[in-house]
């Protein structure tokens, strides 16, 4: 009874081990492992640039997709072991990084089922789904943690912000349909709310153009309104991460729910209590 409750702890601390150095970036090997990931996926992001050049394409072509195939795989080995070592594997498969991860090798494989010249075009719109890679770097972005919880924090104010933008720019496309007396572009109320949110976010393609002397002035103060405006939800998110660039965040996951955004201080996972 004893030797078989060994052996039937070895693959438990075999998992846990592998799970240590996939999923936390607080131990050596667990470092090392991140940063030759960030190689592979840099490589593969290079890849993909250089393959969609014509001239390199032709040239190269043997040795990028040698090199494409090689990073799959070492991405495929990745994602089951991901698995096999996550304690809950269903949360991981179906989490942001974990939909990322399997997004990553998909294509490669889904190019090999549409084989031939009829179906180029198909091969190479699914050929650019691998610039979905270049999402795995946030994983070890420690700046990108502390913009995402910052993000979180802002959402609400940012939100009731959009509303009051929505408001705005229905008041606004509705008065310009009736002070254009529905001419120049502005044949209805759908239209001119289209050209009220180009005119706010001062991008102004200039396909709707307003003639008469009340709708320039309307014009202009909303131009000089769409400055004003972009800088407001910058202002609640710099708010924000003032707020937190000096609260120290750990990489460490929590093995019960796989939280990985804590404080320095932080002893207890702060979504599930579960001890770090």
């Amino acid at each position: 009874m004893p030797e078989s409750n060994k052996e039937s702890e070895k693959p438990l601390d075999w998992r846990m081990k592998m799970y240590n150095i996939i999923f936390k970036s607080d131990t050596f090997y667990g470092k090392l492992f991140d940063e030759i990931l960030l190689v592979l996926i840099l490589a593969s992001i290079v890849i993909v640039m250089l393959d969609s050049i014509q001239q390199i394409k032709e040239k190269y072509y043997f040795f990028l997709s040698r090199a494409e195939w090689v990073i799959t795989l070492i991405f495929l080995v990745e994602y089951i072991l991901r698995i096999i070592s996550s304690p809950r594997k269903g949360q991981y498969i179906f989490s942001f990084f974990g939909i990322i991860d399997f997004l990553a090798i998909l294509p490669a494989f889904l190019a090999l089922l549409f084989p031939g010249a009829q179906s180029l075009l198909i091969v190479r719109a699914i050929r650019l789904l691998r610039i979905y890679r270049v999402l795995k770097l946030t994983r070890y972005i420690k700046a990108g943690n502390m913009l995402i919880i910052s993000l979180r924090a802002s959402f609400r104010k940012i939100f009731i912000f959009m509303i009051f933008i929505l408001i705005l720019v229905l008041l606004l496309g509705s008065l310009m349909y009736v002070v254009e007396e529905g001419k120049n572009g502005f044949y209805s109320i759908p239209l001119s709310i289209y050209w009220a949110v180009i005119t706010l976010t001062t991008v102004g393609y200039g396909d709707i153009v307003p003639v008469t002397n009340l709708g320039k002035f309307i014009a202009t103060f909303i131009m000089l309104l769409g400055y004003s405006i972009i800088a407001i939800p910058t202002g609640i998110v710099s708010a924000e991460i003032s707020k937190n660039r000096n609260q120290k965040i750990r990489t460490i996951i929590c093995d019960n729910c796989s939280e990985s955004e804590h404080h320095a201080d932080s002893n207890f996972c702060k979504n599930c209590g579960h001890e770090l």
